[in-house]
């Protein structure tokens, strides 16, 4: 072989085998990944539904992988805390919003000018669970059920107010107020939980909060459940009845917890995070995790969560019409 030829040869194959590298350096990387620390950016505070299940995906997470996984929580500003540091922060896979439907659907509606898009600034990783609100009273309040506290609030109009730590919350409030025909006030708080202890020292006359921030204070007689928004009752509390059966008929409201990263992140550790939430949200030990809570896994990847997200945020956008909310 002439030395013409065997320099072509070499240079043939030095850029075949860089054409390789630059092909499978993304793969490469998302099998070596995660390699360090990651975290759970969350924006509510310890005792609510979207802050157990960080805590609960954080330790399978690291079963999976070997790597630690921190919870961070940064409750606040209907959420825009949380959200301006993740998005603040690198896009490399390393920091995960754990969001809800207030901040990753209901803020879309309830919001004039949002400082961020919760679609465009954010790629989905899975849905991880659904709960359905509970209506909780003080343990000393005059009514024991809900025709009761309707009856009080027609009679008080917009002397009796309602708390919730979060948009989501509020518009379950703006929802029982169209829908049962009384006029409420509307009492922010930063957290579920924080609300949860309004109500039981009697703060604030009611307010909705997920099956997992609701049960262990009401058996501790700390508050008191007048009924559950779901179309049936809950397997862990069968003596809650549903708004249905307590009076109103068609009022059904759930939360939900999902996890997203920037948009900006590489897709390979996106991809990669994406299949190890949804392995999570799919094991039984999972679904028996939310179940000892009333609620329920999700279990549907990224293309599932855009879509469940995106009719999300119109279902809540003809809530606020339907019910003349004024925009925040």
């Amino acid at each position: 072989m002439s030395l013409h030829r065997r320099t072509a040869l070499r240079a043939l194959l030095g850029s075949g085998l860089a054409a390789l590298g630059a092909a499978t350096a993304p793969a490469a990387r998302a099998q070596a990944f995660p390699s360090r620390t990651i975290k759970f950016v969350v924006p509510f505070g310890p005792g609510s539904g979207t802050d157990t299940s960080a805590r609960y995906f954080a330790k399978k997470l690291q079963d999976l992988t070997g790597q630690a996984v921190v919870v961070e929580n940064k409750p606040g500003a209907n959420g825009f805390l949380a959200v301006k540091q993740v998005l603040a922060a690198p896009a490399d896979g390393y920091t995960v919003f754990i969001g809800s439907n207030s901040t990753l659907a209901v803020n879309a509606a309830l919001f004039k000018e949002l400082p961020y898009d919760p679609v465009k600034d954010f790629s989905p990783l899975t849905m991880m669970m659904r709960s359905p609100a509970m209506l909780v009273v003080p343990p000393a309040a005059p009514y024991g059920d809900l025709k009761g506290l309707l009856a009080h609030a027609r009679a008080n109009p917009g002397k009796v107010n309602f708390g919730a730590g979060s948009a989501g919350y509020q518009l379950m409030g703006e929802l029982l107020n169209d829908m049962a025909g009384v006029q409420t006030v509307h009492v922010p708080f930063k957290s579920a939980g924080e609300t949860m202890t309004a109500v039981a020292s009697g703060t604030v006359d009611y307010a909705f909060a997920e099956v997992t921030a609701v049960l262990e204070l009401a058996r501790g007689a700390r508050l008191k459940i007048l009924a559950v928004a779901a179309d049936k009752r809950v397997g862990n509390a069968p003596e809650v009845p549903t708004m249905g059966e307590a009076g109103l008929s068609g009022f059904e409201a759930y939360t939900w917890v999902g996890a997203m990263v920037p948009a900006r992140t590489p897709a390979a550790e996106t991809a990669r995070l994406a299949e190890l939430f949804t392995a999570i949200s799919k094991m039984d030990e999972t679904r028996a995790f939310y179940e000892r809570l009333g609620a329920a896994p999700m279990t549907g990847g990224p293309a599932q969560m855009h879509d469940f997200q995106r009719k999300e945020i119109a279902l809540w956008k003809r809530i606020v019409s339907q019910a003349k909310v004024p925009l925040q």
